[in-house]
């Protein structure tokens, strides 16, 4: 299989796909992202990509299989969403600061009868930031449209210390496990004739 869709609209997702060699268009399906009471973390985001992917095979307008996939930050159990303005992206790097979190990344393939996922979990030690640092990366803009107020791959990777899993799905999409997914997606389709 070297033809499908990704649905998100993430810069960043596409170019890391691009790294598989697969030949893929883009689909923006729109899904309500919003948390549901007594659900888990990684409930929540494997739910995501699930649908992203799901409601992407309802739009897309040929019959490729859909990719769909959704990075959410935690720490202490608590998902830290994008900033809503610079005060609280102060408070989520002045809580990551010094400390371990964990991000979570889900993808999920689809087509119009099956559906195959996996959760990537990466755990991330920031090293102790200062207050001056702080608002200096907050005024670059980087925090404000990222989860957990930070991009990995720019300015706040410098206060990455160590991390434990797949840098790639911290970025937003991982590449062993996505290109094992679509492999096993692709055989999965060839048995059973479900592409």
């Amino acid at each position: 299989m070297t033809t499908l869709y990704l649905a998100s609209s993430s810069p960043r997702r596409r170019e890391l796909l691009a790294l598989l060699d697969v030949e893929f268009s883009i689909i923006t399906p729109a899904i309500d992202e919003i948390w549901q009471q007594g659900e888990k973390p990684e409930e929540y985001v494997l739910r995501l990509a699930k649908e992203k992917s799901q409601e992407g095979v309802r739009q897309a307008p040929y019959d490729y299989p859909v990719l769909g996939s959704d990075t959410i930050v935690v720490h202490d159990g608590h998902i830290l969403e994008k900033p809503r303005d610079k005060s609280h992206a102060a408070q989520i790097l002045r809580s990551l600061s010094g400390a371990t979190h964990q991000v979570m990344t889900a993808i999920a393939i689809s087509n119009r009868t099956h559906t195959l996922s996996q959760l990537v979990v990466t755990h991330v030690t920031f090293r102790e930031m200062t207050e001056s640092e702080i608002s200096a990366y907050i005024e670059s803009g980087e925090p404000m449209d990222k989860a957990g107020a930070y991009g990995i791959q720019g300015k706040g990777g410098r206060f990455v210390q160590r991390i434990e899993g797949s840098y790639h799905a911290v970025v937003g999409l991982p590449l062993v496990e996505t290109e094992a997914l679509i492999t096993q997606f692709s055989s999965l389709a060839n048995e059973k004739d479900i592409s």
